[in-house]
């Protein structure tokens, strides 16, 4: 059986840097391609299959943060940043941009490993689930009319137009659906999406949260689905039910 070698994109004007990610990413069993701006992403992107792009925001030319935008708008992959721009809003902007994760330089390169294999697990586990995983019955999930299924990680509203979802929104949502009526606090949900508990200073988990309620709710700023409970979290408010 033919094994399929999962596509790294690393988008960095650094050739030291995206030579070393691309040693090290191939030594582990990835394919990996190099571009040092927009255009070249573009273009490979345009060419061929990628399955996650590794993203530097101090690009020539074009901004890493522009170029965020365009791929959540233009692109259904997954996006991790890569920058040595660390302040937290530039990091709190690019989640709320839709990259899947944002890692800082410089990095370890074995926990740079770690959070793509945790984003491509999220993006494309619920692909192709094994035989008998997941009853067909449940791989589809009803709530407030919209319709989640888990097999083809999409969304549904309720006259069965697609929402469009990034693989973050998808497990926020995924987060909530999954623990209806419950409170989770940001810790829980920024675990469910990036594997780590939020910080102090940590309000991405928010950012996202109000970009998701911009896409489910009938009015966002007076939200039914999602509803913060002050000094512990969120809670989904809602019945979910599987769905034939």
């Amino acid at each position: 059986m033919e094994i399929e070698i999962q596509h790294l994109l690393c988008v960095d004007d650094d050739d030291q840097i995206r030579d070393l990610i691309a040693r090290y990413f191939r030594g582990q069993g990835f394919r990996v391609s190099g571009a040092r701006n927009g255009a070249e992403l573009r273009e490979t992107i345009a060419r061929e299959p990628v399955d996650l792009v590794l993203l530097d925001l101090g690009l020539p030319g074009e901004d890493g943060l522009a170029l965020t935008r365009h791929l959540r708008e233009h692109w259904r992959g997954a996006v991790i940043i890569v920058t040595g721009r660390g302040d937290s809003v530039d990091r709190v902007v690019g989640l709320e941009l839709g990259a899947d994760d944002y890692v800082t330089k410089p990095f370890d390169l074995r926990e740079l490993l770690a959070r793509v294999r945790s984003v491509l697990r999220r993006s494309g586990a619920a692909a192709a689930p094994a035989s008998g995983s997941v009853p067909a019955a449940r791989s589809r999930l009803g709530f407030a009319g919209f319709v989640l299924d888990l097999a083809t990680r999409s969304l549904f509203d309720r006259d069965g137009n697609p929402v469009a979802l990034t693989s973050g929104e998808f497990d926020l949502l995924l987060a909530f659906v999954e623990r209806p009526n419950r409170v989770l606090s940001r810790d829980t949900l920024m675990n469910s999406l990036h594997g780590r508990e939020a910080g102090p200073y940590d309000r991405a988990i928010d950012m996202q949260i109000g970009r998701l309620r911009r896409k489910i709710e009938t009015a966002p700023e007076q939200p039914a689905l999602i509803k913060a409970v002050r000094g512990a979290g969120y809670l989904f408010a809602a019945s979910v039910e599987p769905v034939a």
